[in-house]
Order: C-alpha cells, then structure tokens, then sequence
C-alpha cells in the first residue's frame, strides 16, 4: 500500500529539522557553542547527522533534546503528520492515511500542539491599546462583609 509517509524524502525531513532547529548553523545543545564537529551519520538512520562539541566534549545528533528524540515513529512520520494536522484532518483521518493506531496519533498531534503553543511568543502590546467591553464578576464570594441588604446601606428607608 502506498502511504504519504512514504513518499516523504528522510533526508529532506532530517534537512528541515536542522534549518528549523539551528537556523545560523549548528550549535552544541549542551553549551551554545558554534565549534561543532560532524561525527558521522546514524547506523539506522543514515540522513540523522551525529555531531561532537569542540568546548564540551557532549555528542549529539540532528534530534537530541527536541521532540522527535526517542520515539518509535520515524521522523517522516511525524513531518507527514504535522502536514497533515496543517491540513485541518482530523486524527482519524491522519491515523488512516499514516497507517496509524488512532490512539498513537491522537498523542503525536496533542504533542505537536503543545510544543507549538509553547513555542509561541507571549503577546506584548505596546503604544495606545483599545478595547471595547469589559467584564466584571458581580460576586464577593470569600467577602462576606461585601455583601449587605439594600436595606441596610440605605439606612433602613424603602
């Protein structure tokens, strides 16, 4: 059966993970460091790029300290799905077309969502900010001495 995963190119997945991930090229995961050595590919995955830090000494490939470390699902898998979640299908679908238990992939698209939440910048406003209503609760609840009979504030008069 042809599914999209596996028309996706690893490599260009692997490609896109590194231009993402370190945008100005490369750095240590461990320190920031720029000085990085290549250090050969992956045994299983030959498009995931190892590399060792020239200050630290630490080792670490394409994937290490992102979402994608560890997991079972190759990265293409998990690209195509993202794609796929892109597309506004719902986790069955994506479950259908990735060849997927729906239970795995309602955990990959929950996590994807919130590595991208996360990852999103906390709004700043600035300069002349306008808004047009506001809500305001009506209840003292914890406030006890708050909340009085109308007719004690007005002095006993009706």
């Amino acid at each position: 059966m042809l599914t999209l995963s596996s028309l996706i190119d690893d490599n260009k997945c692997y490609e896109t993970v590194r231009q993402r991930r370190w945008p100005h090229g490369v750095r240590c995961v461990d320190c920031g460091s720029a000085s990085i050595t290549k250090r050969g590919k992956h045994e299983t995955y030959p498009a995931r790029q190892r590399y060792t830090c020239s200050a630290c000494s630490r080792q670490f490939d394409d994937l290490t300290g992102s979402l994608f470390a560890g997991r079972h699902q190759p990265l293409q898998t998990w690209i195509a799905c993202l794609y796929l979640m892109g597309l506004n299908l719902s986790n069955q679908q994506i479950a259908k077309e990735l060849s997927l238990n729906r239970d795995d992939v309602h955990q990959m698209t929950s996590e994807l969502r919130q590595a991208i939440a996360d990852k999103r910048p906390e709004v700043q406003l600035s300069g002349q900010v306008e808004f047009d209503e506001v809500y305001v609760t009506a209840g003292h609840k914890g406030r006890p001495d708050k909340v009085k009979k109308k007719a004690a504030r007005d002095g006993g008069a009706s």
